[in-house]
């Protein structure tokens, strides 16, 4: 769509028949969808679905990122409108990218929220889609991974986050954003050896076999040396990036539910997430962003901007 037919025409998410394109409208009015993509459940054909997983029950301090989704999207409404900086194609015009909504399930029967997960994004797989997914708490992660196990095998994650989340947790019925990668290295979904985490800075007894490049190490020696261990570690392997918004420091993400002083700079995950062009991966998800937390979007900013990121580093390889 052009800037003149944008002229006529108002949320393009609903009205436009491609899923194709760069889009005009003004960014303070029309439907959220992330990126103004088409919302859709139809997803033949489609190259990336972007999915809300508005969950926030197994939180161990401040609730509120169930909010995340929505305004992630809202925030995205900026950056349609050319393609992304710092990087030399367009996935929005040579991409079939849509927006599928947000996952429906029952707030009050939490124990079956893993499994209604599981096959949402099993079902976007099943259609040789990936998944972008927007949280949500960090718990949304296993089940996600569990989806892309089935269809890749055991995975290497890339994890940016402030905590490990590789706390010890043998309790099958427990669902908790602190203990998700303790159990995906336990069932065998990720491999613990060839995975890494960035920005990590507390404690963890139970850091099993991850290479960790901790927020401390990142501002000493730089982020190209952050990238060449990154690269090394991972190698070609199937990768599943998952970025906890708390990786960033309070001054750049305010709005999360366990902020950590000490975290990555919004230029160094920029400089990051676009310094990994060509690593295998296969789907990913922007998590922990919580509004009621928020001062002037700051932090759904990030979110909409790392998502976006997600968006290039999947379609990079698919060109």
């Amino acid at each position: 769509m052009s800037l003149e037919d944008a002229k006529n025409e108002i949320d393009r998410a609903f009205t436009e028949e491609t899923s194709r394109g760069l889009a005009f409208e003004n960014a303070f009015a029309g439907a959220t969808s992330f990126l103004r993509r088409r919302y859709t459940k139809d997803l033949t054909g489609v190259d990336l679905a972007i999915t809300g997983i508005p969950f926030d029950q197994a939180v161990t301090n401040r609730p509120g990122t169930r909010l995340g989704p929505r305004a992630i999207r809202e925030a995205s409404s900026l950056q349609p409108f050319d393609p992304p900086y710092g990087w030399p194609f367009s996935p929005l015009e040579e991409f079939t990218i849509v927006d599928c909504g947000d996952l429906a399930f029952d707030y009050a029967k939490t124990p079956e929220f893993p499994g209604k997960l599981q096959a949402h994004i099993g079902g976007i797989l099943s259609v040789g889609a990936g998944s972008i997914a927007l949280g949500g708490d960090h718990s949304i992660t296993l089940p996600i991974l569990r989806a892309y196990a089935e269809k890749f095998g055991q995975l290497s994650v890339l994890q940016f986050d402030a905590h490990g989340d590789t706390w010890a947790d043998d309790d099958p019925n427990r669902i908790d954003h602190g203990t998700f990668l303790y159990t995906a290295v336990k069932e065998g979904l990720v491999d613990d050896t060839t995975s890494v985490q960035v920005g990590i800075r507390t404690t963890n007894p139970e850091p099993l076999g991850f290479t960790i490049v901790d927020a401390q190490a990142v501002h000493t020696n730089g982020t190209a040396r952050t990238l060449d261990i990154i690269r090394e570690t991972l190698g070609d392997r199937p990768v599943y990036l998952t970025f906890d918004i708390d990786c960033l420091d309070p001054a750049f993400a305010p709005g999360t539910g366990t902020p950590v002083w000490g975290g990555l700079s919004s230029a160094q995950a920029v400089t990051l997430l676009q310094g990994l062009k060509g690593i295998n991966m296969v789907g990913g998800d922007v998590v922990e962003v919580s509004p009621p937390f928020d001062h002037a979007a700051i932090t759904a900013v990030a979110g909409a901007h790392v998502a976006h990121e997600l968006v290039c580093l999947y379609c990079w390889n698919k060109r």
